[in-house]
């Protein structure tokens, strides 16, 4: 669409006088951040409080964790979420003792997850960057996997080999 040179300058006029006049009259606003790549959550998506929800323990750091044990709220995991608490994750329970893969496409924040076997012993631990499709695979076989916010797993010194208490029994 083009615009004659003067309705253009008219229009920049306001464009730019509009605020200048509503910061003078002691009026100010501020518009609210939003994340670059936010997206809706889609409807049938469960919000963070419909999931089921377990106290877990890592050493002496309890973990808020919602629980995804069946196969919708395996593949919704963390998605469309913008941020967790600071001890909060999920915890993925599987059917099997198998090679469990993770993605992040859709998931906004950076996460850290640990692959654990059925007695809660922490086999792998692997960062994931926000909204790729890379494969985050463990060396070993599990039946959970706890994602947390980045960084969470070093920040508290867990390590491959330690244990996580308080796991819901694996289906």
């Amino acid at each position: 669409m083009r615009f004659p040179l003067r309705s253009l300058i008219a229009r920049l006029a306001v464009a730019v006088a509009l605020p200048l006049a509503t910061l003078s009259a002691g009026v100010s606003f501020v518009a609210a951040p939003t994340p670059a790549h936010a997206q809706q959550m889609p409807s049938g998506a469960k919000q963070p409080s419909e999931f089921p929800r377990a106290k877990l323990t890592a050493g002496m750091f309890v973990i808020d964790a919602a629980i995804a044990a069946n196969d919708a709220d395996r593949e919704q995991g963390l998605m469309y979420r913008t941020n967790l608490a600071p001890n909060e994750g999920i915890l993925f329970v599987f059917n099997e003792n198998a090679v469990h893969c993770f993605w992040m496409k859709n998931t906004l924040i950076p996460l850290s997850i640990a692959f654990m076997r059925a007695d809660g012993t922490v086999t792998d631990i692997d960062e994931m960057q926000a909204e790729t499709t890379n494969n985050h695979c463990p060396r070993n076989n599990g039946v959970y996997a706890l994602e947390m916010s980045k960084g969470w797993f070093t920040s508290k010194g867990i390590k491959p080999g330690m244990k996580i208490q308080g796991l819901p029994a694996a289906q």
